[in-house]
């Protein structure tokens, strides 16, 4: 909810730098004032600083609306992740963490993105590779075809896990099977996404092989 709104008042910015720029260039190109330190104070602004303001919220707007589940859902070829994810009855990891407030809207986000100092950047460089993909090889698939051959670039680290499930808590000490894998989960040699664990993110998922 609160990427909602950050979303919202961003791209709201966006719009009105935007559409003052405009305005006060159209001013100046209809009344073609005098070279005034007013008027150039205004030009400054207009084709300047307003731009600059209007491309900054434009972005970050951009990269909030990016994380939103029905943006990835917006490629025909993932409809059917986004429907799964948003199943209530659904039991695969996608739509739990998706009936979590704490992922909400951004379940696909927060399990696919790359965690660290520059996260949100690097994660979106790499979903140009997507847009590739997509374009190139997808967009004339059925999404039936599409599903038979989309799969995950590499196996899911469980570090992706432990951003939130530390390994450190009692409660999660207390299951057997957590206490007897630690070491192999944390050095990934089990995944917690596998099938004798917590089972595949997605019903269509396919196992990569390392």
């Amino acid at each position: 909810m609160a990427s909602w709104i950050i979303n919202n008042l961003f791209a709201a910015a966006a719009i009105g730098c935007a559409i003052i720029s405009t305005v006060l260039v159209a001013w100046f190109l209809i009344r073609r004032p005098a070279l005034t330190h007013t008027t150039k104070i205004v030009l400054l602004f207009a084709i300047g600083v307003l731009p600059i303001a209007t491309a900054a919220t434009g972005n970050v707007s951009g990269f909030e609306g990016t994380k939103q589940r029905t943006f990835c859902g917006s490629c025909h070829v993932m409809a059917e992740y986004q429907q799964d994810s948003e199943d209530p009855k659904s039991l695969s990891l996608a739509a739990r963490h998706a009936r979590n407030n704490f992922f909400g809207d951004e379940n696909c986000y927060g399990c696919h993105a790359n965690y660290g100092m520059f996260g949100t950047v690097v994660t979106k460089l790499g979903g140009l590779r997507h847009v590739y993909e997509y374009t190139f090889h997808y967009h004339q698939m059925s999404a039936a075809e599409a599903r038979a051959k989309i799969h995950i670039r590499e196996p899911f680290q469980n570090s992706t896990c432990m951003h939130c499930h530390s390994t450190e808590l009692p409660l999660w000490s207390a299951v057997r099977e957590h206490a007897s894998l630690l070491p192999r989960l944390r050095d990934g040699t089990v995944s917690c996404a596998s099938a004798g664990c917590h089972g595949p993110a997605h019903p269509f998922s396919k196992v990569v092989a390392k």
